[in-house]
């Protein structure tokens, strides 16, 4: 997210945001540059999504995931005539570039940590356009449209249709003079702000992740994943969870109650109330105050959760805060085959 958490009023930023009238400098990002007659090949063979086929200019969004089908990585990737590029957090950019080196073997690429050299810049409606700037790529985030081979479980969605998201490279040594004279111009927001509009179109990002996260539970069949392609680490648990069996979790979206004027931490438990007694189902990954919605947050809960439930959320400190859920995967989620019980594939009784 971007270097402040706000500049003004967050409200007014997230309107400026979505209007094009605004953009975001995002928290320094581990950038790698892949060069190499082979790099689409390779890349193609590690990642979730379709890179083969990509043609410069192209924009997608990839998942690097271990032998379990955990997500470890999500990547922004994107082509240009010469050389792919991936950017991740810097917080995982180390895991990633040790991961990388580790599988070139006899394989022709080349990667080059690009990271000091560039800044990303987020806008919305259309790419950046800075005179005396040479931006160095735009990535278009592909979120909300369903990738080919990709497969979106959420039932209904808000309406998406102002998710129109860049991330713009900008060399670091022109952001400097950038960000003052965008600050002067009312044109700057802060972290506050793109977030809150992240949560609004249930976006999921690294936020929502821990060391258990699938794909499906997120939603990221949808921008993340080809279900057809091959040839990397964590594909047979993708197609066995989404064709055998539902994800453990799902991904919901949260009304909050906001007349206490308060808002819970990530991470404060998500709760239901049965029969007088309190069961945690999930937490809060993802939390904002949008200027439309008001109290909002993302949270990862059981798949067993009933759709109808209205939860408890109870922060760190003890204070409660109740909450209505939209379902984004639902309980359903998975079971593509629709195979019928395995007792009656071995000729037993329905």
């Amino acid at each position: 997210m971007s270097h402040r958490e706000h500049f003004g009023n967050p409200m007014i930023e997230q309107r400026k945001l979505l209007s094009g009238e605004a953009v975001a400098i995002l928290e320094p990002k581990a950038i790698f540059e892949v060069s190499g007659e082979d790099r689409l090949k390779w890349l193609h063979s590690l990642l979730s999504q379709n890179i083969i086929n990509l043609a410069a200019g192209d924009s997608t969004e990839a998942l690097l995931l271990d032998a379990n089908g955990r997500i470890e990585q999500i990547i922004h990737v994107y082509v240009d005539a010469d050389s792919v590029w991936l950017t991740v957090s810097e917080a995982r950019g180390a895991a990633l570039l040790a991961w990388l080196q580790k599988m070139v073997f006899r394989s022709k690429v080349e990667i080059t940590d690009r990271s000091q050299d560039f800044t990303a810049v987020a806008t919305f409606k259309q790419p950046l356009r800075q005179d005396g700037v040479a931006v160095r790529f735009s990535w278009r985030d592909p979120w909300p449209v369903v990738q080919p081979g990709g497969v979106r479980y959420a039932s209904s969605q808000p309406q998406f249709v102002s998710w129109v998201y860049f991330e713009n490279l900008v060399p670091t040594e022109a952001v400097t003079g950038l960000e003052a004279n965008w600050q002067s111009e009312g044109k700057l927001a802060g972290s506050l702000a793109l977030d809150a509009l992240r949560v609004a179109h249930w976006r999921p990002s690294e936020a929502e992740l821990d060391d258990r996260s699938l794909p499906h539970e997120l939603d990221l069949l949808a921008t993340s994943v080809h279900l057809s392609k091959g040839c990397y680490r964590g594909q047979e648990t993708v197609a066995k969870v989404h064709n055998l069996g539902h994800p453990p979790r799902r991904l919901v979206f949260l009304h909050l109650d906001g007349s206490g004027h308060e808002i819970p931490a990530v991470g404060a438990s998500v709760n239901i109330v049965a029969e007088g007694e309190t069961k945690q189902v999930g937490q809060i990954t993802s939390v904002a105050q949008h200027f439309e919605s008001g109290p909002i947050a993302l949270a990862v809960v059981s798949r067993s959760t009933p759709v109808e439930a209205e939860f408890l959320v109870i922060d760190q400190n003890g204070s409660q805060i109740a909450a209505t859920q939209e379902v984004i995967v639902p309980p359903t989620a998975g079971k593509a085959a629709n195979l019928p019980p395995r007792r009656n594939l071995m000729g037993g009784r329905a």
